[in-house]
């Protein structure tokens, strides 16, 4: 029996994540059904940054330069105490992963507008359907039936599709109805976010300011579009319903030196900071991303940022599966990479809330604003230093001194016959075995180069500047950057995945990962 689909997956939720996750799919080639509650765009600006990682994501899926056109660089962060005593500040040096800047500031509703409009261009391969509030989610050994309710006219809709991806939010019905639990806990204070429109520059309006103070810390921050935001938390005998309109926020503001002159509130809004994450993130054919799978609380911007990324690493992975490229052992590898990573982001945003909070003993506090010394890898402060891998499919150490795990620079390279761009616009979507001044097939056993082969990878030799090339595969490393960064490690070689993190190197073995071999 030939089984029908109405799509290879159906997307619960269309918020940044699930946007991500249509754009992935169909970038490589499968289809995608969304089903979205709400017929607009949440209108609040709650995510405030997007990093270089982010943005390398973005260039991947072909939406980079015009997502660049709606945020702004971002110039640093320091947390200060109200005399002015600056505690702690993070400079962004230049990106090495393809960007000038390491951060943006952002207005979210302008950029999910963005993310939208890039996936219209798709056509049939990304169905949206608003207003559909899903009712019901049924497995089958071969795929995934999804119920939804028209909100408007109560018409019921069954959606088919071989897999399902739950990016409905924090009270999401995806994780309830495939029965995952959400675990941690959540904050009691609550925090009124302030959005205004600024009316006229003032000085260091471009740092993201976190003013720390025991009673009242504040988030003070840039964001894109002529935009700025506050956060300020209530007081124990102070609720939401103290300030219901704009006039009773503004003492909030003009406590902060902030004044008519200077910005227009546009809307205000409560919320309180939870630390959760779903016990599993996958029920079957069923997975969860975002912030259905994990909460954290704001201070390392990263929570928005965190889902979009999920969605990137499932979806590559899936419309490999679905086209028979991968073997379906290859989901596993979702949780086991991204569940790391998530918790990582939540312990530092706990850790820098402590801070605004002030919250640190000296000790702690100097502890977190020490450099450790001889390190292989250059030391950078955790929000910003380049992803790394912790687990999934990779192999070989782990570590400062590792390549195993990291993810490759992207410095502006040359191919043979004279183009000069970015290395992932080289390197192509898929596989690649990258050589120092070597072709990388050379290192290889018989059998190693057809478990590579079989993933359709390719060999490219990287060649200093200073030589010829010698052949159609291979790059020229004109930053002087790429040749350098696999010498730190001692590597000569690396194997790099579609998503350019270091699956394996010549220093502890070119083998295929074992869960890629096909069965």
């Amino acid at each position: 029996m030939t089984e029908s689909y109405d799509a290879d997956v159906a997307i619960i939720g269309y918020g940044p994540t699930g946007v991500i996750a249509a754009l992935t799919l169909a970038r490589y080639g499968v289809s995608a059904v969304a089903l979205e509650r709400d017929r607009d765009i949440y209108p609040r600006a709650r995510a405030v940054t997007v990093n270089d990682w982010t943005m390398r994501i973005f260039q991947d899926l072909g939406i980079d330069e015009r997502i660049e056109k709606k945020i702004d660089p971002q110039r640093a962060l320091r947390w200060v105490t109200y005399d002015g005593t600056e505690i702690m500040r993070v400079e962004h040096p230049p990106s090495t992963l393809g960007r000038k800047p390491r951060f943006y500031n952002i207005y979210q509703p302008t950029m999910e507008t963005e993310l939208r409009a890039a996936a219209l261009e798709y056509g049939d391969r990304i169905t949206v359907h608003y207003g559909a509030e899903v009712t019901g989610i049924d497995q089958h050994d071969d795929g995934v039936t999804v119920t939804s309710t028209d909100i408007a006219t109560g018409e019921t809709r069954t959606v088919r599709a071989r897999y399902a991806i739950g990016a409905d939010g924090g009270s999401s019905t995806t994780r309830d109805e495939v029965g995952c639990r959400l675990l941690g806990d959540t904050n009691d204070v609550t925090w009124v976010v302030i959005d205004c429109r600024v009316k006229r520059w003032w000085p260091d309006r471009d740092f993201l300011t976190f003013w720390s103070d025991k009673e009242r810390p504040v988030v003070d921050i840039a964001l894109s579009a002529g935009n700025h935001r506050w956060e300020i938390p209530l007081k124990p005998d102070e609720s939401p319903a103290d300030y219901p309109t704009s006039a009773e926020v503004w003492p909030l503001l003009q406590a902060l030196g902030v004044t008519e002159e200077d910005v227009e509130i546009h809307q205000h809004a409560f919320y309180r900071h939870h630390t959760r994450m779903a016990d599993t993130w996958r029920r079957g054919r069923v997975f969860l991303a975002g912030d259905a799978a994990h909460l954290m609380p704001p201070w390392a911007g990263a929570g928005m940022q965190t889902g979009m990324r999920d969605a990137h690493n499932l979806c590559w992975k899936l419309a490999r599966v679905i086209k028979g490229e991968l073997p379906e052992s290859w989901l596993e590898t979702y949780e086991a990479e991204r569940r790391p990573n998530a918790a990582f982001y939540t312990g530092l945003a706990v850790q820098l809330g402590r801070v605004i909070k002030q919250e640190l003993s000296e000790q702690e506090q100097a502890a977190m604003n020490a450099v450790p010394q001889d390190t292989v890898t250059p030391f950078e402060p955790p929000l910003i230093a380049p992803p790394v891998l912790e687990g999934g499919w990779i192999r070989g150490p782990l570590g400062d001194a590792s390549i195993v795990g990291r993810m490759v620079p992207q410095p502006i390279t040359g191919d043979a016959i004279g183009r000069m761009v970015r290395l992932d616009d080289l390197l192509g979507d898929g596989f690649v075995l990258l050589g120092g001044d070597v072709d990388p097939s050379a290192l290889l056993t018989a059998e190693e180069k057809a478990g590579w082969d079989a993933l359709g990878a390719r060999y490219v030799a990287v060649r200093p500047k200073t030589a010829y090339t010698q052949g159609p595969d291979e790059l020229v490393d004109l930053d002087e950057v790429l040749l350098p960064w696999l010498r730190r490690y001692g590597a000569r070689a690396v194997a790099l995945r579609p998503d350019r993190f270091v699956a394996a190197s010549d220093v502890g073995g070119l083998a295929v990962p074992a869960l890629a071999v096909p069965a």
